[in-house]
């Protein structure tokens, strides 16, 4: 089978990865230039090592993107730092901790342990743990996650603390806009799962290294290379007038929404034209700092505490130099979610603001960490439509469409998760698998 992949993101190259598997003959075509779609890497001039494009944090139940790794011949172990759950603030208010203990041991000792909650609302998690399992984690589809807090009884200083850091990590989206069943699957297959499950996989790497550039030399790829035009039918599928046997198409909803109208009007297929142009998409920005000098933070992953009127919206900050075990360098990666607006405001006053929020966050760690050194450079980049708006009640596209000889892959089809990179890895594969019959 000749079969033809349309973007080489994380969908795209994991469908390739699977057609190829079957025995067919792929060629992806990708726009840019880089593998990786909207986790890639990104030369800058400042920096010496490459940078991604957004900074992101893998978990231990990402089971398919684990094996997937594998299958290309890349070894997880040692591209990613795994860690037991750890969530500690970096002005030293806020710690919890999963300590090695069989599950859902690992979970009740983390909460019961965690330091800068009271007891009410260390009880309240656990008893959302609880409730969340007894309706078998699917709260009402249109409930958000503020409602679900609220009526599990979540503090506000809880919420503020755990809750919304974590829904905008998992979601991109806001709480009281953010879908609860989406929010309970993240929460079921990381912090209810096993052990393992629960850990938190840092990259070491930059992300087009972690796999998707292994994955494209697997195949034919062709960089720049624009899909304009798609016409499919029950015999084939024309790609800017050349033809393929089958073909996966594995851009963003808005993109496909363009290829497929005549198709899908043609096709009688109005319905999922309008659910391929309902998503909405929110923002991440991640500002990328070089130091003048060595800081290493006491852990490579920290929480930020947010004062959006001053500016100080970064949630995450990450360690860079200590993940690439580098001890001779200072590098930061400070993310902000549904980073909303960022883009229309002063560049250098965004930048001036999310740093000063590190260095006055890091001035209050009681171990007294030495002052942020001077930063060299910095780099903010704003991924615009970094994510799907995670909404209760959207409608996601399946992976198969009105022809055999096509179909679907994106974090934004029906995955079950959010947007994020397991949901893209399983949705290649189960394009691929639509496609799977005629490979053999």
């Amino acid at each position: 089978m000749k079969a033809a992949v349309i973007g080489a993101g994380w969908a795209g190259l994991a469908a390739s990865v699977a057609l190829r598997e079957a025995g067919a003959k792929v060629t992806v075509f990708e726009a840019g230039h880089t593998p990786g779609g909207r986790a890639r890497r990104v030369f800058h001039t400042d920096f010496e090592a490459p940078l991604d494009n957004g900074q992101h944090l893998l978990s231990g139940a990402y089971k398919h993107t684990l094996a997937l790794m594998r299958r290309v011949g890349r070894n997880p172990d040692a591209l990613l730092m795994r860690r037991p759950l750890r969530l500690a603030s970096l002005d030293g208010r806020f710690h919890l901790s999963a300590p090695r203990l069989p599950a859902p041991l690992h979970m009740a000792a983390a909460i019961l342990r965690a330091r800068g909650l009271s007891w009410s609302d260390r009880l309240a998690m656990l008893r959302l743990m609880r409730e969340l399992k007894a309706m078998s984690w699917t709260p009402p589809r249109d409930w958000t996650v503020l409602h679900l807090l609220h009526y599990q009884g979540q503090s506000d200083t809880l919420i503020r603390q755990l809750w919304e850091p974590l829904c905008l990590a998992a979601l991109n989206t806001p709480l009281a806009t953010a879908s609860a069943a989406l929010f309970a699957r993240v929460l079921r297959d990381s912090l209810a799962g096993s052990r393992e499950d629960s850990d938190m996989l840092l990259p070491c790497t930059d992300l087009s290294a972690l796999w998707p550039d292994a994955a494209a030399r697997q195949v034919t790829m062709r960089y720049g290379s624009t899909v304009r035009q798609i016409r499919p039918s029950a015999e084939g599928i024309d790609i800017n007038q050349e033809r393929f046997d089958a073909a996966v198409l594995a851009v963003p909803p808005t993109f496909a929404a363009r290829l497929l109208d005549a198709p899908l009007r043609e096709a009688g297929a109005i319905g999922l034209l309008e659910a391929l142009k309902a998503f909405d998409y929110l923002p991440i920005a991640t500002l990328n700092l070089r130091l003048a000098e060595p800081w290493r933070l006491p852990e490579p992953m920290m929480m930020l505490r947010e004062e959006a009127a001053r500016g100080h919206v970064g949630q995450w900050l990450f360690d860079r130099a200590q993940l690439a075990g580098n001890a001779k360098a200072g590098e930061l990666a400070v993310v902000a979610s549904v980073a909303t607006g960022l883009a229309d405001r002063n560049r250098l006053q965004v930048i001036e603001a999310l740093i000063d929020q590190v260095a006055e966050q890091a001035a209050r760690h009681p171990a007294r960490l030495p002052a942020m050194p001077e930063v060299a450079a910095a780099e903010l980049f704003i991924e615009k439509r970094a994510t799907f708006a995670a909404v209760p009640g959207l409608t996601r596209p399946l992976n198969s469409t009105p022809w055999p000889t096509l179909a679907l892959a994106g974090d934004w089809t029906d995955t079950g998760y959010p947007g994020v990179l397991e949901g893209a890895v399983r949705s290649g594969l189960q394009a691929a698998r639509v496609l799977a019959p005629r490979a053999d």
